[in-house]
C-alpha cells in the first residue's frame, strides 16, 4: 500500500522537546494517568482505571491480540578455519546478535528440516549470503540480504526454532529503555489478551488494561472485539527524512476475523463509537478499510500486511475514538495522531503532558482521543 499523502508532511513539524526523565524503563500498570482530548478541544486529567465513566454502553473497544516473540538471541559467526593438512573445520568466531522478525513464506514446498525466517544482525556489516552462524546453539546460514534486513536458513524445524527462542531468547525491549529484558518483563511487556504469537515490540496501548477492568468495562455494556497485528520494527523505526511521505514504514502481517468485522460493523450501525487501542489497531483497520470501500457490512474481515503510513491528511473510515500512548517526537506514531486531531491540538496536548509530567512511549500514560466535533 503506497503513501496516499499529496503534501508536504515535514517531519520537523512534529518535533517537541521532551526531557528523558519522563520516558520511564519500568511500567505503572493499573495506576497510569489518562489524558482525555474532548471533541471540543479542551483537555481533561484522569487516571486509567477511570476509562468506563469516559465511555458508553454500546462502544467497542478494538484490541489487538498479538503476542511478543522472545525474539533477540545471541550467537556468533562461524569462521572457516583451514589446518596445515588442508582440512576445513569450524570455528566460533565474533559475537552477534539477531533479531527475529518473522518467518519466510514461500509457495514452493521446503525440506520440513529446515525453516527460513527474517532477521535483523547486529553487527551486519560484515554479514553476506553463505556466511554461517551459530544463534543460541542452532546452526544457520546467510541466505538473502536486502539492506539491514536478513534472510536465515536454520538447521531446524519452526518449531524447533521457536522452542529454542522461548527457551533462550530474550523479549526484545525498544532500546531507548537501555536496558535487557527480565522476567518481569515477561508480564509487564505482555497484554493481558496476548494470543497470538508474532510480534517483536508489544502493541504498549494495551499494556494499561486488566483482566479485572475488561471485565468491568463488558458488565457495563463497553465491549471488546480483536484483531491481530504482528508488530514489528516498522511501527517504531525513526523518520530520518525531511519530507515524511518518503519515509517507509515496512509491511506487517495482520488478520481481522469476520466475528470482529461484523461487530464493528454492527456497533456502527447501532451508533455505538469504534475505539481504536493503539495505533497498530488504527493502521490494521484503517488499512482494511481502503482496501474493502465498505465498513458497515462486515468486509473488514481478512487478512494479509499492511504498510499503510496514517498521517495528516487521512481521512478516517473505522475508527471514532483512539487510547494511545504518548509517542516521541518526529514519530510516525505522533503523525498518527494528528491525523486524528491536527497537529496543532496535538502538540498542545503534549506540552501539557510535559508540564504536568505525564510517562511518555512503551512504558508511560494513555490518551483518550476523540476526533474534533462534525469530523
Amino acid at each position: 500500500m503506497t503513501n496516499q499523502l499529496s503534501s508536504p508532511l515535514l517531519t520537523a513539524d512534529f518535533e517537541f522537546d521532551l526531557p528523558p526523565e519522563l520516558i520511564p524503563s519500568r511500567p505503572n500498570r493499573g495506576s497510569s494517568r489518562l489524558m482525555v482530548i474532548n471533541p471540543d478541544g479542551t483537555r481533561t486529567h484522569d487516571s486509567f482505571s477511570e476509562l468506563d465513566r469516559l465511555l458508553s454502553a454500546g462502544d467497542l473497544l478494538v484490541l489487538n491480540d498479538t503476542r511478543v516473540l522472545r525474539a533477540r538471541l545471541r550467537g556468533h559467526r562461524m569462521n572457516i578455519e583451514i589446518s596445515t593438512d588442508g582440512h576445513e573445520s569450524l570455528q566460533l568466531g565474533g559475537a552477534i546478535e539477531a533479531l527475529m522478525l518473522e518467518p519466510v513464506v514461500t509457495s514452493k514446498r521446503q525440506d520440513e528440516r529446515t525453516t527460513t525466517w527474517t532477521a535483523m544482525l547486529r553487527p551486519g556489516k560484515r554479514q553476506r549470503p553463505g556466511q554461517r552462524l551459530e544463534i543460541a546453539g542452532l546452526k544457520a546460514t546467510v541466505a538473502h540480504r536486502d539492506g539491514d534486513l536478513f534472510v536465515l536458513r536454520f538447521a531446524a524445524t519452526e518449531d524447533q526454532l521457536l522452542a529454542t527462542m522461548e527457551a533462550a531468547g530474550e523479549l526484545p525491549l525498544p532500546p531507548y529503555l537501555g536496558r535487557t529484558a527480565d522476567r518481569n518483563d515477561d508480564v509487564d511487556y505482555q497484554t493481558v489478551f496476548a494470543s497470538k504469537l508474532g510480534a517483536v515490540a508489544a502493541p504498549t496501548a494495551g499494556l494499561h488494561f486488566s483482566e479485572a477492568q475488561l471485565d468491568s468495562l463488558a458488565e457495563r455494556g463497553i465491549t471488546n472485539a480483536k484483531l491481530t497485528l504482528h508488530v514489528g520494527p516498522g511501527t517504531f523505526r525513526p523518520v530520518n527524512v525531511d519530507d515524511a511521505r518518503e519515509h517507509s514504514m515496512g509491511a506487517e502481517r495482520y488478520e481481522i476475523p469476520q466475528d470482529t468485522a461484523e461487530t464493528i460493523a454492527r456497533t456502527k450501525r447501532d451508533g455505538g463509537r469504534v475505539i481504536a487501542v493503539g495505533t497498530t489497531v488504527t493502521r490494521t483497520l484503517e488499512g482494511a478499510a481502503v482496501i474493502a470501500n465498505e465498513v458497515t457490512n462486515g468486509s473488514l474481515a481478512g487478512s494479509g500486511r499492511t504498510d499503510i503510513f496514517i498521517a495528516p491528511g487521512h481521512s478516517f473510515k473505522v475508527i471514532d475514538g483512539l487510547i494511545t500512548n504518548f509517542h516521541l517526537p518526529r514519530s510516525t506514531l505522533l503523525m498518527l495522531v494528528a491525523a486524528l486531531i491536527g497537529r496543532d491540538r496535538v502538540l498542545e496536548a503534549y506540552a501539557e503532558a510535559v508540564q504536568h509530567q505525564y510517562n511518555f512511549y512503551s512504558y508511560g500514560d494513555a490518551m483518550l482521543v476523540w476526533p474534533p466535533s462534525g469530523d
